[in-house]
């Protein structure tokens, strides 16, 4: 089994430490944004490529993208229909209900991809600082 220590202990390890936390704060952001397409299935491969192509970190991209999970789908297409009918009510059928879902989750992917830039910006600083903190004190200490 392992201990919350040693999840946090791996999971540090794939966090690049050569990046600005900016770059790998919008790594995630894309990440969480693509999560929240309706495009079951190839998100993964759309992380990928996006990655590749605007030369963000992958590992972190899908990363972002696998925070969304399966069983808040329904809750968030639910809400991303009814989010996309308010922003366009003379639609209908279902043209409509697809158009609605697309508005609807771009939407809500964009909000929360800033929301996670913010989050994650502000936490890789912190953390950053924090270390930075520690090697000088050790490095006075010894």
């Amino acid at each position: 089994m392992i201990t919350p220590r040693q999840a946090a202990a791996r999971l540090a390890a794939l966090l690049p430490h050569d990046e600005s936390p900016w770059r790998v704060a919008l790594a995630l952001a894309v990440g969480v944004f693509i999560s929240f397409t309706p495009f079951w299935g190839v998100q993964t491969l759309l992380a990928l490529l996006i990655a590749t192509v605007a030369r963000l970190n992958r590992t972190v991209t899908v990363a972002g993208t696998w925070l969304n999970l399966p069983w808040f789908a329904p809750f968030v297409y639910a809400g991303a229909v009814k989010l996309g009918a308010w922003l366009m009510p003379h639609l209908s059928g279902l043209a409509g209900v697809s158009a609605w879902l697309l508005i609807g989750t771009t939407a809500l992917g964009l909000a929360a991809g800033v929301l996670t830039w913010v989050i994650a910006f502000g936490v890789i600083r912190a953390r950053r600082a924090r270390r930075r903190q520690r090697a000088e004190q050790s490095r006075h200490a010894a």
